[in-house]
Formats: C-alpha cells, sequence, structure tokens
C-alpha cells in the first residue's frame, strides 16, 4: 500500500476522526459538569480548549449506529466535508474516497476503533496516532522517512531546545511532530500552547496534508504552507524565529546553488561540493533570532566533513552559535541503519559563560531495543539525557519520569563534571585543534566496556560512515585540483608539449 494510495488516506482519516471525537467527547462531558449557565457552548469554547470541534453530523457515535441499509461511505465522506466547514485550517485536507471502499472493511475499521476504551489513563488516542504514524513509516521504509521522525528524537530535541514560547520553525516538517512534541513540552510545565506559534514548510502536498490533520488532532493549528526550501523562503525566515526544530534530508546532491547566490540565509557561504547539509545547518542558524535555539538532526559526516564545508563549521563555532551535539546510535530511524547527530545551536548564549565551548555527548550507547532492527530512547533516558544539557547550562534537573537514579550516578555533586566516555565539555580552542571537528566522539573518549559489548554491525556501519566522508573530502579535492589546473592552462602558465 503506497503513501499516496486511498486506502491508506481513508484508514488515516478514520483515526483521525475516532481521535478527535475521544477529545471533543472528554471536552463536552467538561463543559457539562460545569455548568455555563444560560450561554451556549459553542465551536470557540472548544478550540480555547485545544480541541478540534466536530459538528453533529461528524460524531463517531452517529457513524456507528447508522442503519444497515445506509450508505456508509457517503455518510463518513459528509462528516469529513462537516469538519472541514467548521475548522477552517482543514479545508481541503481530509480524506472523502470512503465510497470507493469495500463497505464491510469500512464497518469493521469503525468497529474497531470504537472498541478502544475511552477510559485509559493518559492521551492514549494521541499515542496510537502516533504509533500508527510510526508504523507506517516503518514499512514503508524510505518514502517513511520522508514525514516522519520517531518520537524520542522529537522529544529529546524539545527538552533541549526548551520551546516554553514564541515562534517556532520547522522547514522541513513532515507530519508536525515537532509541533505537537513541542505543544505537549509547554503542557507539562503548565504553561499555554497559545503562547507559542507554529510555522512550517514541507515540499510534498500530500505530507502537508499529513501534518494539518495531525496539528489539528492534538488542538494546535499553524502556518503550514508547502514549497522546495531550498529555493523558496516563504515565511521570510531570517532572524525570525525563536526555536527551529528539523529533521532534514540527508546528503542531498542536486541542489541549484546559482539561484542560492546572494541569498541572506547563508551567511558564511555555500558549500562546493554537491551535497545540502550545510545549506540546511545554515538555513537553521539564520532562521533563528538573536536569543533563538535550533535543535536538528544531520548525518555524521557532516560533524567532520574538510574543505568549504569545514570552513562554515568554523565561522558557525566562531560566532558562538554551536552548543550542544550528540551522537545517536544505529537502527533509531526507520528509513537508514546509519547513526546520526543531534546539533543544537543557542544564539543566546554569547553573553554565559558558555559563549567558547561547547557540550558533547556521545549516548549511542544509551538506548532500548525494540526489535531486531529498530531502537529507542524511553522517557527516562530522553529526561537523563536532558539533565545533562540542563546540568551544563546551570539548570535545575527534571525528574518526573524516574532519571534521578541515573543522573546521581553520574554526577553525584548535582553539578555538571566530563564523564569519559558520556560528556565532555571543550572549548572553542580545543575543537580548532581537533580541525573544527563536531564529532563527540572525538572529545568525549571511551569508557571501558566489557568484551562482548561490541557490536561488529555497529562498528561497520560508523567506518562506512567514515568512508563517505573521505570519499566526500576526494571528490572536493578533485574538482579543487582541476579548477587550479583549468587556471593555471588559462593564465598560459603552464606549457604543454607536443
Amino acid at each position: 500500500m503506497g503513501f499516496g494510495g486511498s486506502s491508506f488516506r481513508a484508514i488515516r482519516g478514520l483515526i483521525f476522526l475516532r481521535y478527535a471525537d475521544h477529545k471533543f467527547a472528554k471536552a463536552k462531558e467538561k463543559f457539562a459538569s460545569q455548568g455555563s449557565g444560560r450561554r451556549t457552548i459553542g465551536k470557540a469554547d472548544y478550540q480555547a480548549q485545544g480541541v478540534l470541534f466536530l459538528p453533529e453530523a461528524a460524531r463517531f457515535s452517529n457513524l456507528l449506529n447508522l442503519p444497515e441499509g445506509a450508505d456508509i461511505g457517503k455518510a463518513i465522506n459528509d462528516a469529513m466535508r462537516a469538519i472541514e466547514a467548521d475548522n477552517e485550517d482543514l479545508k481541503d485536507v481530509l480524506p472523502r474516497t470512503y465510497n470507493r471502499l469495500d463497505k464491510e472493511l469500512v464497518v469493521s475499521l469503525l468497529k474497531n476503533f470504537a472498541a478502544v476504551p475511552m477510559d485509559i489513563e493518559g492521551d492514549a488516542f494521541g499515542k496510537i496516532y502516533e504509533y500508527f504514524l510510526g508504523k507506517f513509516a516503518m514499512t514503508e521504509g524510505q518514502k517513511g522517512g520522508e514525514f516522519f521522525t520517531p518520537t524520542s528524537i522529537v522529544k529529546l530535541i524539545v527538552e533541549i531546545i526548551e520551546p516554553y514560547q514564541g515562534r517556532i520553525f520547522d522547514p522541513a516538517c513532515g507530519s508536525g511532530g515537532m509541533f505537537v512534541q513541542s505543544a505537549e513540552f509547554v503542557e507539562r510545565h503548565k504553561r499555554r500552547t497559545t503562547d507559542i506559534s507554529i510555522y512550517g514548510q514541507e515540499k510534498v502536498d500530500e505530507t502537508i496534508r499529513l501534518c494539518k490533520m495531525n496539528l489539528a488532532v492534538h488542538g494546535l493549528s499553524g502556518d503550514i504552507k508547502q514549497g522546495n526550501t531550498y529555493y523558496e523562503n516563504i515565511h521570510k525566515s531570517v532572524g525570525t524565529f525563536d526555536f527551529v526544530m528539523a529533521n532534514p534530508p540527508f546528503n542531498v546532491n542536486g541542489v541549484d546553488k546559482e539561484r542560492l547566490k546572494d541569498d541572506q540565509r547563508y551567511p558564511f557561504g555555500l558549500p562546493k561540493t554537491d551535497n545540502a547539509n550545510y545549506l540546511w545547518i545554515q538555513e537553521f542558524y539564520s532562521a533563528l533570532n538573536a536569543n533563538g535555539r535550533a535543535g536538528f538532526v544531520m548525518a555524521n559526516s557532516a560533524g567532520d566533513a574538510r574543505g568549504s564545508e569545514m570552513e562554515i563549521r568554523r565561522q558557525l563555532l566562531q560566532a558562538n552559535a554551536v552548543d550542544v551535539m550528540i551522537s545517536v546510535g544505529p537502527n533509531f530511524f526507520y528509513t537508514v541503519t546509519l547513526p546520526c547527530t543531534l546539533w543544537f545551536f543557542d544564539r543566546g548564549k554569547k553573553g554565559t559563560k558558555r559563549k567558547d565551548q561547547v557540550l558533547f555527548i556521545d549516548a549511542r550507547h544509551i538506548f532500548r531495543q525494540i526489535d531486531r532492527a529498530h531502537r529507542e530512547w524511553t522517557p527516562e533516558q530522553v529526561e537523563f539525557i536532558s539533565n545533562i544539557v540542563r546540568l551544563y547550562r546551570g539548570e535545575a534537573v527534571e525528574t518526573d519520569a524516574g532519571s534521578q537514579e541515573l543522573v546521581k550516578a553520574k554526577f553525584p555533586t548535582d553539578k555538571y563534571a566530563d564523564v569519559l566516555g558520556l560528556c565532555k565539555v571543550a572549548t572553542i580552542a580545543e575543537i580548532e585543534a581537533q580541525g573544527w571537528s563536531l564529532n563527540p566522539g572525538r572529545y568525549v573518549g571511551v569508557a571501558e566496556r566489557a568484551a562482548d559489548d561490541f557490536e561488529f554491525a555497529v562498528r561497520l556501519e560508523e567506518l562506512n560512515e567514515e568512508l563517505e566522508v573521505l570519499n566526500g573530502e576526494a571528490r572536493e579535492l578533485e574538482e579543487r585540483i582541476a579548477e587550479n589546473v583549468t587556471l593555471l592552462l588559462s593564465n598560459g602558465k603552464v606549457e604543454v608539449g607536443a
């Protein structure tokens, strides 16, 4: 079943409707218990509670209780139209192809989704919706990676950049997971989600629909635009945002740099290699305001890339923007098995003692194995890694997820200290001595581990990643040699014998 297939869109739409109905029913019950006097509760009241308003025709129970001979496909299509009519952000977004599906299948799906109990503790349906996105991404392989970033990765990024309030931007927003987790972070810290504003850009139209549904089902809205981020700066991003979060495509080639000349989004120059990693990195940096923070996923090779990419990295470091670098082990993503790195910028740290420092964390050996091919971080592990950053920044640690024992074991004084094999604070001078490398492994060192802890497959993937870096450097060196030879010949400084 392809991503663009009507079957997937239809199932996704029913899960969306069931979850939206669950939240709507809870809000309706709350309003009834509070009493409202003579005033009629309306759409604005539900939206103020972060709940998608559902007209009566779109209630899940009404669809479920239709008589046997009813046209169920048409009824669901009409329900989707009614939701769009009452929720402007969803205009032309929801699927309306249920009349094309087998009636028995549609009825079976309705009954199965209705059977999920509504009194489960916590945000159960949100987790079901999220689980469905993740499972679909897992089965879709490479295409799934176009829209879904594993939740534990997103949660760590959010915990570290701390988006309590302000304008949040994701120029490769996929299904909008960064926005959803930002809102959950705000709620967990007893703030209002109305204090954050959401801005996104995404190239694929179908993914835009998915993002808008994901936002709506979580009671959120945002300015999500379709466009190719390389060539279209739709949100006029330079210096605009308080927070930037993203999981961009890695190692993209074929970007037409002629179209990017004099673009203010790339203040440190365009990379000479045919690789877009450092276009994305500058996109994130330039979108931040003077105190803005960014967190994003990046290929490991970007941390050690040489030539023009190293020059851009040097300027980023000397601008005191790079704050934290975290190595992530393999198998966290559904599309690739290779490890990756999380980068964090903080343009507001110039006035702090961290100005000339970068925190490196090696989290490759922190994970929970989901199955043979996939890993994640548990809430406790996400909190532990985040607490390392909090200690580095001089902030209070958080222990709601149960990380206190891990924190105490590694930081017994409740103060930050370098831990061999886990974390190290390096100065800009130390980083310069390492060729401006931002690879945490260069700084953190290796803690002693049992011999059987060595994983051949992991090491093989790391070596392959290093080979890719060397190959990229070789290609750039070849280009520079060719340019120099051409220049020498054109200047007549080289005699060519007969």
